[in-house]
């Protein structure tokens, strides 16, 4: 390789006792020069031993330093980090992933190669604990039947200019033209900024090559959580951005359950509303069954056959509820914004 820019990764973490060294060991163990990168591992106010651990780290490779974050809410880490930055490109990872080792010498080249202004490629999602159940939630945010067009999770097989991707491989100069990460945001700045950049005619692309290893949530308990946190932060957005801050993949579970809950209670009333609920359940399952057969045959496993129309629901219901509820939220602050005008009413 030649004419290598210098890299600066940034990496928020809070609580990551147990996932950073294996995410900062994939990034020692790339294949780009060590004297070309920086990783700043900014923390939230980590209250296990996340900072003795990067400190070991520290120790042993100069390149690596550690940067405060007392907010503890990721897209200001990420901000602190690209102030600091030294690199002429940026590359935002998260801690419950690894790198493999070709990573970032594949960033930098497609980034050059296309002309792209960010890069970034397929998220391989693995279980936080091996097991059936694990294995289970992990085919369904690999399945598009999961996930719908989420090109990162779905794995294309060639390049693709996409809206978003997992991370990140940013020139410096989008920073300076489109601005920061939205510090408004807990979740979801990544997609609020790429479709930002999108809009200022930046583009995003995605390179089948270039691969990174997620660490998924492996208890019923904890999908179920976080598939809630994400269909709440899929709606937020629009409180806080003045573009569209979410592509239609994510408000179509909240179409989903507006459905269920609309067709189950007008059944309470009305025959036909029986029929609709009937239908668009039949129709969900249907899909879900067809999905979950073709998962059983490709995994050479038939028990997925009973298993995954449950963990499809589960992703699916608890997204969509949680995005009702991000409506919920948006509503009152929309109201209470505008009630604070001048000529508003006040509350």
């Amino acid at each position: 390789m030649h004419n290598l820019e210098y890299v600066s990764i940034i990496i928020p973490c809070r609580n990551e006792q147990h996932f950073i060294s294996s995410c900062l060991d994939s990034i020692i163990a790339n294949d780009y020069p060590q004297d070309l990168i920086e990783i700043l591992v900014v923390d939230g106010m980590s209250e296990d031993e996340t900072v003795a651990v990067v400190k070991t780290y520290i120790d042993k490779y100069p390149f690596i330093s550690l940067l405060e974050n007392q907010k503890s809410v990721t897209p200001i880490a990420l901000n602190i980090g690209i102030k600091k930055a030294k690199g002429t490109i940026i590359i935002r990872m998260d801690a419950h992933a690894r790198l493999d080792c070709r990573y970032i010498s594949q960033c930098v080249r497609a980034l050059n190669e296309y002309e792209a202004d960010n890069v970034g490629g397929n998220m391989v999602t693995l279980p936080q604990t091996p097991s059936f159940l694990g294995n289970a939630i992990v085919l369904s945010l690999s399945h598009r039947f999961g996930v719908g067009n989420s090109y990162f999770r779905a794995h294309p097989r060639e390049p693709k200019w996409v809206d978003t991707v997992f991370g990140g491989c940013y020139r410096r100069s989008v920073f300076d033209s489109v601005g920061y990460f939205n510090e408004a945001l807990v979740r979801g700045q990544d997609m609020e900024f790429n479709l930002r950049l999108k809009k200022a005619g930046g583009r995003t692309l995605l390179i089948p090559d270039i691969v990174s290893y997620y660490y998924a949530r492996s208890t019923l308990w904890e999908f179920c959580k976080h598939n809630w946190n994400n269909g709440v932060w899929a709606i937020i957005p629009f409180l806080y951005s003045d573009i569209i801050p979410v592509s239609v993949r994510h408000l179509i579970p909240l179409g989903f359950a507006i459905g269920l809950m609309g067709s189950l209670i007008l059944s309470l009333f009305w025959q036909l509303g029986l029929c609709l609920l009937g239908g668009l359940l039949g129709s969900y399952l249907l899909m879900g069954m067809l999905a979950s057969i073709q998962i059983a045959f490709r995994e050479h496993t038939p028990k997925y056959l009973f298993l995954m129309p449950w963990i499809f629901f589960c992703l699916h219901i608890n997204y969509g509820i949680g995005s009702l509820w991000g409506c919920a939220r948006v509503l009152v602050g929309s109201l209470l914004t505008s009630s604070t005008k001048p000529g508003g009413a006040q509350i």
